[in-house]
């Protein structure tokens, strides 16, 4: 799948400059003039990041980062100026951009930049749909199944488990063997982690 960089500038020349150097090392490149071009755009569904100009005409940079998150679009920004200006850059990077850099851009920074965002969108992505698979393997549990793994990643036993949820020991073995089979979990350790991944309690608490 091809990666993608997506320049906002209102300078034609900066898109037209960048775009080149981007496409150059075989990136999929789509330019805007403004954060509302790309807001409105149809965009390609593969790793990306956005370079963006501080200073747009309308909505700053900034603030469009700021939009970006309030819309779950978690694309990595690197942010570019024609000023060197500290409290922005300290701000913009607080804010999540990856990069602040100055113009005139030096080519070897501005592209080990963008390789980096890409490789965040990248991980970022594949730990999304890890997680979308571990939804599924937990839909699949019956609601018996989900309670005995609720329990089983607190670091209770089978006896404590057998205890609170009124069946035998026996019973808690056959679930727990189902649990790990539907979960795809080679260990404890491996459902835990599962868990954790799904936001499913795993602190332990204490037994009445």
């Amino acid at each position: 799948m091809e990666e993608f960089v997506y320049i906002i500038d209102d300078d034609a020349s900066v898109r037209r400059g960048l775009g080149e150097l981007l496409r150059s090392v075989g990136l999929g490149v789509q330019t805007f003039e403004s954060s509302q071009e790309f807001l409105d755009s149809k965009r390609s569904d593969a790793p990306a990041c956005i370079i963006l100009d501080v200073r747009l005409p309308g909505r700053s940079g900034l603030e469009f980062q700021s939009m970006l998150q309030n819309l779950g679009i978690q694309l990595p920004v690197i942010f570019i100026s024609a000023h060197s200006d500290i409290p922005i850059s300290v701000r913009a990077m607080k804010s999540g951009a990856i990069e602040f850099l100055t113009k005139p851009l030096r080519e070897q920074e501005l592209l080990d930049a963008v390789h980096a965002g890409i490789e965040q969108d990248r991980t970022r992505r594949q730990k999304a749909e890890l997680i979308a698979d571990f939804r599924t393997r937990y839909d699949s549990l019956t609601p018996r199944e989900r309670e005995i793994m609720n329990l089983v990643v607190t670091g209770r036993v089978n006896k404590q488990i057998a205890a609170q949820a009124g069946l035998s020991e026996v019973t808690v073995k056959v679930h727990r063997g189902h649990v790990m089979q539907k979960m795809r979990a080679k260990s404890l350790v491996d459902l835990v982690r599962m868990a954790d991944s799904l936001g499913v309690t795993t602190t332990p608490t204490r037994m009445k």
